[in-house]
């Protein structure tokens, strides 16, 4: 989420104010409505881009163009977008936006909605209200809204508290990367029950979901969309850093694998030194 909130900031300075010249898809998997049809956006401005939870929202006069890159997708900008069409299935693009902005040299800006690997999830909608998106209707509330708090939402929960971190009806944006990042800040086991947390590791849960996601916040502004990846990467202390020493105390990050993701933690810091069994095929995460 943090990533995608600075994209989103770097979009709302470059696209507000441009006339979508068109919108051309290269892959038909990756559109996910039919109705308003895309070609409805030609003519129309840019007037906002807004964030829900982990989806991208270019509100395009009253007409709503809503992104989700999932986990392997990105947005290109470019203040010289290509001229050559899209040709259906050829590449890692999968859907381009051209822009005008109104300096009488036509369709120069833009972006590309890009994707890697085989195992597709990139989704765009077309709709009038951003509501009528499933995954934005369906979202919990945002950890960085004012009087947010994580309590009431593990009140009877019998869910461990990594999965429900990453439930986006529960919390909207937190997802896999940062809830290793704030269970490790944190002090607490992924497995551990969030029902059965004392009022001390609620507090400090509280406390770090909002530190660790407005820090990484203000890490991402301003960097070239480009950037935002690489920066996050260089950013996690324990994510993705299987087999590294622990910044905090020194002790091996270690992890569990499971049947599409993984999760990644600091024995000493969290489990009390005890590391976690690989559930692989169980449907802890999914």
């Amino acid at each position: 989420m943090p990533e995608v909130d600075a994209l989103v900031a770097f979009l709302r300075e470059r696209a507000v104010g441009m006339v979508v010249a068109d919108i051309e898809v290269a892959s038909i998997s990756v559109l996910k409505t039919f109705d308003p049809q895309l070609t409805a956006f030609r003519g129309l401005t840019v007037t906002d881009v807004a964030r829900h939870g982990k989806f991208i929202d270019f509100d395009v006069d009253g007409l709503h163009l809503v992104v989700h890159l999932a986990r392997a997708g990105w947005l290109r900008w470019s203040d010289r977008i290509g001229q050559t069409r899209l040709k259906l299935g050829n590449g890692p693009i999968a859907l381009r936006v051209r822009l005008d902005a109104g300096s009488g040299e036509g369709a120069t800006h833009g972006f590309d909605l890009t994707e890697a690997g085989t195992r597709k999830g990139l989704a765009v909608y077309a709709v009038r209200d951003p509501q009528d998106v499933p995954g934005i209707a369906s979202l919990g509330p945002d950890p960085l809204a004012d009087g947010f708090t994580i309590a009431p939402l593990l009140v009877g929960r019998r869910m461990q508290i990594k999965r429900l971190l990453r439930d986006q009806g529960t919390v909207a944006g937190i997802g896999n990367a940062y809830s290793d990042e704030i269970l490790h800040a944190a002090r607490l086991s992924p497995f551990a029950m969030a029902s059965e947390l004392s009022a001390e590791e609620v507090d400090r849960l509280d406390r770090v979901i909002r530190e660790v996601l407005a820090d990484a916040i203000a890490s991402a502004r301003g960097k070239p969309a480009s950037d935002l990846k690489d920066d996050k990467r260089s950013r996690m202390r324990v994510h993705g850093r299987t087999g590294e020493a622990c910044p905090v105390c020194g002790d091996t990050v270690a992890e569990v694998v499971f049947a599409d993701s993984s999760l990644q933690y600091c024995p000493t810091c969290q489990t009390g030194g005890k590391r976690l069994k690989d559930r692989s095929t169980s449907k802890f995460l999914k």
